[in-house]
């Protein structure tokens, strides 16, 4: 299988255009990441991740969303691949960048490939989510969202699970926190915003009715609730329902790239 058997058309948003305009389109089209571009070039990446971090700078402290342009968020990562790319090359190739892969061939941008389309082809993947899971890092409902946002930043990670009396109350996106802070920007005077943000509470965005796995969860099943819910990840709990781990679309695309490792060597 090549990557244009499974490459889609990518969501495209200027470089000029601003970042609050790039956040109601990552909304409407239910997307964490739009291909930034100047004409018929790619200039790269702009995810909820990369917002969430300009939105959280000092320089931009006192600016709302509305007057960030797209430029200013914009990521380096994204490899180039051609139509004909095999799709296990592909799997190594996004693993190793840590990016999304835009399909061009004679400088014309034929589509993209995500995590999402490559896990697809991982619903037949064997193992459980113990396998994949990674330690989790988890916050709780009364600390604040600049922390959590610190973490997310620092660990390079999309999501927190959320705990309190040692269940799991929720869970804090990348997504969460970019619209926790775009929506003060935007809502709350200049004069209030400092403080207001660093009072701002994960327990005041977090998402509940949090979906997760068990440690023997097939991975096949892990990745077909992932993609059917549209999730970033999902929190592992052992069979005491104690959470001992966090699988994300990255987990799985790991997973894939060093089983084909395995295959060729």
């Amino acid at each position: 299988m090549k990557v244009k058997d499974i490459m889609t058309e990518p969501i495209k948003v200027n470089k000029a255009d601003t970042v609050s305009h790039a956040m109601e389109l990552m909304s409407k089209h239910d997307t964490r990441r739009l291909l930034v571009v100047n004409g018929n070039d790619v200039l790269g990446v702009i995810t909820m991740r990369s917002i969430a971090r300009k939105l959280g700078t000092w320089k931009t402290s006192n600016l709302p969303a509305s007057s960030l342009h797209v430029a200013a968020a914009t990521t380096n990562m994204f490899a180039k691949v051609l139509p004909d790319t095999d799709i296990m090359d592909a799997v190594a190739l996004m693993d190793r960048s840590g990016g999304i892969l835009v399909v061009t061939d004679g400088g014309k941008i034929h589509g993209w490939v995500t995590p999402h389309e490559l896990m697809k082809n991982a619903r037949t993947v064997k193992g459980y989510a113990a396998d994949i899971m990674k330690e989790p890092i988890s916050v709780s409902p009364g600390e604040r969202v600049a922390h959590a946002r610190r973490l997310m930043l620092d660990k390079d990670i999309g999501r927190l699970p959320v705990i309190e009396n040692g269940n799991i109350a929720g869970i804090i996106t990348e997504r969460d926190v970019a619209n926790g802070m775009m929506n003060f920007r935007n809502l709350v005077p200049d004069n209030q915003q400092d403080e207001r943000i660093r009072n701002l509470i994960v327990g005041d965005i977090m998402t509940h009715n949090v979906k997760f796995v068990r440690t023997n969860t097939p991975i096949s099943e892990v990745v077909s609730l992932i993609l059917n819910e549209n999730i970033g990840g999902v929190p592992v709990l052992n069979l005491r329902d104690e959470m001992v781990g966090v699988i994300s679309r990255r987990s799985v695309i790991k997973h894939m790239a060093s089983m084909n490792q395995l295959r060729t060597d």
